[in-house]
């Protein structure tokens, strides 16, 4: 099974490659994505079940063994990751063919896109799944590079505009990064997870601190932890649908699992647990107290992605097995219903012709399944039960009350106010886009909509445009998806604690990489 491992990197930048000599060629150049998409989903499910029973698969790239070589780890953590990764790609993808076959790829052109998309598919696998800081280093700047291209597909002024305020603000957090592994390699001597989990015990307190510092200041900004998080409401709704879609879905939760990576690898004392917790707390409330305030749909949408990225930096800040075990669920639960929720987005401003909540109404006659796709949606990230956003924020709050600690208490009291704010906020989103008639848009809007603050770049235009039934079914069985974790809650949740118990003691993941002790 080893075998396969690189191949989860490898295929998709074949698969760029030749999407881009094949240039205009539409068809074949779909065909690649959906091929490399498809057997990056296959393979990842084949390494998930061989690591739940066989522990973690671990290449050593060209044959040079760690740490003087490059070290690919596939451990439970990871191959979730990969998995879920591979078919929210897949599944956006397919949603972004169903509009370029609609508009003429004038949104996502294919010379471009196809090959782009691809190379940031590699980075997101290559982060998940790097077995020193260096190679996630340059996973994260695949990710980068291609995001930034994707972010300003068009050329518009609004995308250049915060194509560029993205790109400052990543390029800040890669030079953090760098410094940090430039720093810990300085103090360790090398870059090797494994190695520095082993030596970094040995350092100075202060001096752990300090690099443990920098590693979280650097992946909080990729993760949109508050106060970092400041540029994610203005970036991602400008790009086109299935761009956003994936931005939301996936690229925070690249920061969301470095962050639990090295915490529970490389300081399993928890030094920093404190810190976690406020900042989770703060993100919680200050992510949906700015949702509340939102006219525009994908703007929410956005500062709800922010405030939920709270609840993960939470339960990495307990860090107990049962904490962790909740924390990996609910990753993988926002991932599925952010990306379905921003594919409704794009449906709503088909069909709407725009997202802007006063202009908006009537969509619930106008078409009732992306009614009823956005309403289910929008239940399970609000936390209703028996949905996993209920069960997912159910385990986090077990988890803390199993801790005495006051500071968790208020926490979990953040987390309830956070999930009854975010339930108000799409549940009145729902009504005014859906359920109120179309002839009372302007009575309502001046009286509720008034204190609210539309996008920025939002021009006043509306612009009905077609759904293709193909739009309807990725965005149908992405839901689908969602529920699925509702209905194997038992089977998953029985993964995700065996995967918390490998990464809560380090000396698995250390065994796994060195079998015959560090060097």
């Amino acid at each position: 099974m080893n075998a396969l491992v690189p191949l989860i990197v490898a295929l998709p930048l074949l698969g760029a490659a030749t999407a881009l000599v094949l240039g205009k060629r539409r068809r074949p150049q779909i065909l690649v994505s959906v091929v490399v998409l498809t057997a990056i989903a296959v393979i990842s499910a084949v390494l998930l079940v061989s690591v739940d029973r066989d522990g973690p698969a671990v290449v050593h790239v060209g044959g040079w063994q760690a740490p003087w070589g490059i070290v690919l780890v596939v451990d439970r953590l990871s191959a979730v990751m990969v998995l879920v990764s591979a078919l929210m790609l897949l599944g956006v993808l397919l949603f972004a063919v169903g509009q370029g076959l609609l508009d003429g790829h004038a949104e996502t052109p294919v010379s471009i896109f196809h090959p782009t998309y691809l190379v940031l598919s590699a980075g997101l696998f290559n982060a998940f799944i790097a077995g020193d800081l260096f190679n996630m280093y340059v996973g994260f700047e695949m990710l980068l590079s291609a995001s930034y291209v994707l972010l300003t597909l068009g050329g518009t002024g609004s995308r250049i505009r915060v194509g560029i305020t993205y790109i400052v603000v990543s390029l800040v957090s890669s030079v953090l990064f760098l410094s940090a592994i430039a720093l810990i390699y300085g103090a360790t001597g090398t870059v090797t997870l494994a190695l520095i989990a082993e030596r970094l015990p040995q350092l100075p307190n202060d001096v752990q601190i300090i690099l443990g510092l920098m590693l979280l200041l650097a992946f909080s900004v990729k993760a949109a932890v508050f106060p970092l998080s400041f540029w994610l409401p203005d970036s991602y709704p400008t790009a086109p649908a299935p761009v956003t879609a994936v931005f939301a879905g996936l690229l925070t939760k690249v920061g969301v699992y470095a962050i639990l990576r090295t915490q529970t690898l490389l300081f399993p004392d928890h030094q920093f647990s404190t810190m976690l917790m406020v900042v989770g707390g703060l993100t919680m409330l200050v992510g949906i107290l700015g949702a509340l305030a939102q006219a525009d749909i994908k703007r929410l949408l956005s500062f709800t992605l922010v405030s939920h990225i709270g609840y993960m930096i939470f339960g990495i800040a307990i860090g107990t097995p049962l904490a962790i075990t909740a924390t990996i669920f609910y990753v993988v639960h926002h991932i599925m219903v952010q990306t379905m929720l921003f594919l409704c987005a794009g449906l709503i401003e088909r069909v709407g012709g725009t997202t802007s909540l006063s202009r908006l109404g009537g969509l619930l006659k106008a078409s009732p399944i992306v009614a009823v796709l956005f309403f289910l949606g929008a239940m399970n990230l609000g936390g209703i039960p028996p949905f996993s956003g209920f069960l997912g924020k159910f385990a986090l709050f077990q988890a803390g009350v199993a801790d005495p600690d006051p500071l968790i208490w208020v926490l979990i009291a953040a987390g309830a106010a956070t999930s009854l704010l975010t339930l108000y906020a799409l549940t009145r989103t729902w009504n005014m886009a859906f359920w109120r008639p179309r002839r009372d848009v302007k009575n309502y809007s001046s009286v509720l909509l008034e204190s609210l603050q539309e996008d920025p770049e939002d021009e006043g235009i509306v612009l009905t445009k077609t759904i293709s039934p193909l739009m309807i079914g990725t965005t149908t069985v992405m839901l689908a998806l969602t529920l699925s974790l509702s209905l194997f809650a038992g089977p998953i949740f029985d993964f995700t604690a065996r995967a918390a118990a490998n990464i809560v003691e380090p000396s698995t993941y250390i065994d796994a990489v060195f079998p015959n002790g560090t060097p």
